[in-house]
């Protein structure tokens, strides 16, 4: 029994060793980005097929954004992917694989995630595992930002995925795509 009075047991838990304790490194982020960039390339094709069947100019789409300051669909695209396959790459200790930013169709921004997807297929979970306490440096508009891993993961690579990630969707959706919450949740 500890000074408290509670079992030594009963003491409260960082989310650090919450983390450590039930979830792995691995299962944090490769499931869930494969799961996610999934639903995301089942959308893009919802999206295509809305543009064929309404005779509109997929350019049209793929360009639109929620607000003249903010990037286009492709942009959202392009960005998720980039932190899904950086954070995997990084916290296995390897170099992300560099994808040039120039998609423009359907099928090039589909490809986009393919790829994505076959990187990180090849991530082992014994790469990722151990990584919580991995130093992440990133360099970012001329300052260095430095996390550690589960840091990395959940305060800067989760919110910035998923932003990217929803805001696909919205524009999408803003466009008249007939897709809803349980298309982006990928259940049916």
């Amino acid at each position: 029994v500890a000074r408290s009075g509670r079992p030594e047991s009963a003491r409260h838990l960082s989310l650090s060793e919450i983390a450590r304790m039930s979830l792995s490194m691995y299962s944090l982020t490769v499931p869930v980005f494969t799961a996610k960039l999934t639903q995301l390339a089942a959308i893009l094709k919802k999206g295509a097929a809305f543009a064929e069947a309404r005779k509109i100019e997929p350019e049209v789409l793929i360009q639109a954004r929620l607000y003249p300051d903010m990037f286009p669909l492709a942009r959202q695209i392009q960005i998720a992917t980039d932190q899904a396959k950086g954070c995997g790459a990084r916290l296995a200790g390897l170099e992300p694989p560099k994808f040039e930013d120039v998609e423009k169709t359907f099928p090039e921004l589909d490809g986009r995630i393919e790829r994505t997807l076959a990187f990180l297929k090849t991530l082992k979970p014994a790469a990722i595992e151990g990584s919580e306490d991995r130093t992440i440096r990133l360099e970012m508009r001329g300052h260095t930002r430095e996390f550690k891993g589960l840091a990395y993961l959940l305060d800067y690579v989760y919110p910035n995925f998923y932003f990217h990630a929803t805001t696909a969707y919205a524009i999408l959706r803003h466009n008249g795509v007939e897709i809803g919450k349980n298309d982006f949740l990928g259940s049916s």
